[in-house]
C-alpha cells in the first residue's frame, strides 16, 4: 500500500472515529429527552446523516470540496455516524438516474434482508 492510500485510510478512519462518537452522544442526548421506548435517538441520527450527506454530495457536485474532504466527511464522519445516509443517497441516485427497478430492489432487499440477517444473528446465539 502506498503513502497516498495510507493517508486516505487515516483520513477516513479519523472521520469514522468522530462520526461514531457523535452518533453515540447525539443519539443518547435525543433519547434522554423522552420516556418513550421508540428509538428517537437513532431516528434523529439517521435523518441528520441523510441531510448532511445530501449537503456533502451537493458540494461535491458543485466542485466545492475535494475528493479527500468527501472521503473524510461522507465516508469517514457520516459513515461512522450512520450508514443509513449512504443507503439513502444511493437509493436517491438510482431514482434520479431513472433506475426505478434497481432502486426499489435495493431499498426492499436492504430492509428485508437486513431484518432477516439481524433475526438470524440473534437466533444463532440463542
Amino acid at each position: 500500500m502506498n503513502r497516498n492510500h495510507m493517508k486516505l485510510l487515516l483520513v477516513i478512519g479519523t472521520g469514522s472515529f468522530i462520526g461514531g462518537v457523535l452518533r453515540f452522544l447525539i443519539s443518547q442526548f435525543i433519547q434522554t429527552k423522552t420516556s418513550l421506548t421508540f428509538p428517537f435517538g437513532t431516528l434523529g441520527v439517521n435523518i441528520a446523516g441523510c441531510l448532511l450527506i445530501g449537503v456533502v454530495y451537493g458540494l461535491v457536485a458543485h466542485g466545492r470540496i475535494t475528493d479527500e474532504w468527501r472521503l473524510f466527511l461522507a465516508t469517514g464522519i457520516l459513515g461512522g455516524f450512520t450508514t443509513f445516509s449512504a443507503f439513502s443517497y444511493e437509493s436517491v441516485m438510482l431514482l434520479r438516474e431513472g433506475q426505478l427497478v434497481y432502486s426499489f430492489a435495493y431499498i426492499a432487499s436492504s430492509v428485508l434482508l437486513g431484518l432477516a440477517a439481524t433475526f438470524l444473528g440473534l437466533q444463532l446465539v440463542k
